[in-house]
Parts: structure tokens; C-alpha cells; sequence
């Protein structure tokens, strides 16, 4: 089974049916890519390795559940999860900016930290992503006037127009996007940052 033209769904379907080779396969197949990533956001080998391990923990898991569903799409599946870990990551360890003490305070050294500043980058990334997943959930009227208004950066008196409805329409479906948004936050806990 050695052979590298077998498909990752192959692999899985045989890990799945109980061959541990094939997991180990699919592990040795895509490990160099996906650490590698995991090490470009932590820069340290150690936390690397133990959030490496964590992806695959929640990989088996999930294959063992019967929860993965099968697009052709494993890799980006695992690199989604080892973002995910490697955002947990920075949120329980809201690790604060180093800069020596020598008695005096130099904020400049605060604001040059690239590494908080990556770390809160990828928090950020992830807060949007969740954000846009829950924005796509609004029915499709307030859908439409969010996007519009907060992304296409139109006024009211022109998404009345554009669709056809009043201003007043146009608003009432913005509070209601606003207010199904919360919601929607509340309901699946998504913790937004600054």
C-alpha cells in the first residue's frame, strides 16, 4: 500500500475499515505541509509538535465518529483544523508583547512585537471567517442589505433603489440583519475580538 497514486478517500476508507498503515500513509503524506504551517504561525518546534498531534487527535476522531464527509478535500479539511488549534492557541495563551526591562518604558517596543501582531492577524482572520459564516445564515433580504451597506459601502437611499424596495424597508431589514446577527453570535458562541 505503498504505493503514492492511492487517494487520500482511499486511505481513509481503509483506516476507516480498520488499517492503521493506511492512517499512518496519510499522516506521512501530508505531515512535512501541514506542520510546517502550524510552525510558520507559532515559531517554536514544541507548541508545533503538540498542536501537530492535537489536528490529528480531532482527524481520527472525527473519522471514528463517522463524521467526515468525503469531498476530495482532505488536506484543506486537516489545514482548516490546525488553524483552528493554532488559533485556540493564541487565545488561551494571550501572551503579552516582550521588551527588556532596563527601567524605562518604551511603547515603541510594544507596537514593534511582529509576532503579537501575526498572533492577532490570524485571530482576526478567524473571527471574519466565523463572522461571514454566520452572516450567511441571515435570511436572504437582510442578507442582500448587510452586504451592501457594510461591504459595498452604499447608502440607503441606493439599496432602496438597487432593490426596489423604501428607505424605510431598506433600514428595517438592516436592524433585523443586526439583531438575527447577535442572535446567531449568541446561539453558536463565537467569541469576536477586537
Amino acid at each position: 500500500m505503498t504505493n503514492t497514486k492511492v487517494t487520500d478517500a482511499v486511505l481513509i476508507k481503509k483506516y476507516i475499515g480498520g488499517s492503521e498503515e493506511a492512517l499512518s500513509l496519510l499522516i506521512d503524506r501530508h505531515q512535512q505541509r501541514i506542520y510546517s504551517f502550524i510552525y510558520s504561525k507559532v515559531y517554536s518546534k514544541d507548541i508545533a509538535e503538540d498542536i501537530f498531534q492535537d489536528t490529528f487527535i480531532k482527524v481520527i476522531r472525527t473519522f471514528k465518529k463517522g463524521a467526515y464527509n468525503e469531498e476530495g478535500k482532505f488536506l484543506p479539511w486537516v489545514m482548516r483544523i490546525a488553524h483552528n488549534l493554532v488559533i485556540d492557541h493564541f487565545r488561551r495563551n494571550k501572551r503579552l508583547p516582550k521588551f527588556e526591562h532596563n527601567g524605562d518604558f518604551n511603547i515603541f517596543t510594544v507596537l514593534s512585537d511582529s509576532e503579537l501582531n501575526a498572533e492577532k492577524q490570524l485571530i482576526r482572520q478567524q473571527t471574519e471567517s466565523d463572522l461571514q459564516q454566520l452572516i450567511q445564515q441571515l435570511p436572504k433580504d437582510q442578507l442582500e442589505v448587510l452586504m451592501m451597506r457594510m461591504y459595498q459601502d452604499m447608502s440607503f437611499k441606493e439599496i432602496a433603489e438597487k432593490t426596489g424596495v423604501s428607505i424605510n424597508t431598506s433600514l428595517g431589514r438592516m436592524r433585523y440583519a443586526l439583531i438575527n446577527l447577535r442572535k446567531l453570535i449568541q446561539q453558536q458562541e463565537v467569541v469576536l475580538t477586537d
